[in-house]
């Protein structure tokens, strides 16, 4: 019952925290403009993964996409694809742990084969999370990184950029998936333990008396009497 519930639960988990890995990928404020000390406040810029977009005072935001691959900062592509890995990853681990649940009959699937695919979802579920934080960890390192060099120039005040709430979004989701998949882990070692099977099998008992084998089993004739003696024996070669 517990390998059961710990099951279910990871599998919440890991639902809920993918969801919210899919959610953070596709916003765009990964990083919003910093509002502090700034003399413009009619024009608010963000920017995300996909898109750079810029609302105005009265309410009217334009967003563009990036048109270029290669002109994009090498950690840029390199949080979509970890994103994107932990996503996919995360989906197929989620499939698996659906028709892995110990509540759901299919077939005659035995347990100790629930319990393997349990325990390949985890693993893939907790890789996913790890591919997730790291991409968000990144992401927010590069907004740190540029905050602190960000200065004047030409006379014209650059705008400094800071954690927009998708970064929040993805590590909560990353590590709630995280979670989920360490549960589906737990989870397979409770589900080993209760499907061993015990094969009862027949114990040797030894004898409580000796046995006595005769060595000598060559067939014998015993001649009559005459004289009320004892028989004669004669072996037959």
């Amino acid at each position: 019952m517990a390998a059961t519930l710990c099951q279910v639960m990871g599998f919440l988990l890991s639902l809920l925290g993918l969801g919210g890995m899919i959610a953070a990928t596709g916003m765009d404020q990964w990083a919003t403009e910093d509002r502090y000390d700034t003399v413009v406040t009619a024009i608010f810029s963000y920017s995300g993964l996909w898109n750079s977009c810029v609302r105005q005072s009265s309410g009217f935001t334009e967003c563009r996409p990036y048109f270029t691959i290669l002109g994009l900062p090498a950690l840029l592509q390199a949080v979509r694809a970890l994103m994107i890995v932990g996503i996919i990853l995360g989906a197929i681990g989620v499939l698996i742990a659906i028709f892995a649940l110990k509540c759901l009959k299919i077939g005659n699937m035995e347990d100790s084969i629930k319990a393997t695919m349990t325990l390949a979802s985890g693993v893939m579920i907790i890789l996913a999370g790890v591919c997730g934080i790291a991409g968000v960890s990144a992401f927010a390192n590069l907004i740190v990184q540029s905050f602190r060099f960000t200065t004047y120039s030409d006379g014209n005040l650059t705008p400094r950029y800071t954690f927009g709430p998708a970064l929040f979004v993805g590590w909560i989701g990353a590590a709630v998936l995280f979670i989920g998949g360490i549960m589906l882990c737990l989870a397979c070692r409770g589900m080993t333990s209760e499907t061993t099977q015990r094969y009862d099998g027949m114990a040797y008992k030894a004898p409580s008396h000796p046995t006595i084998y005769r060595s000598d089993t060559r067939p014998s004739y015993k001649a009559p009497s005459v004289d009320g003696r004892s028989n004669q024996r004669f072996d037959y070669v």
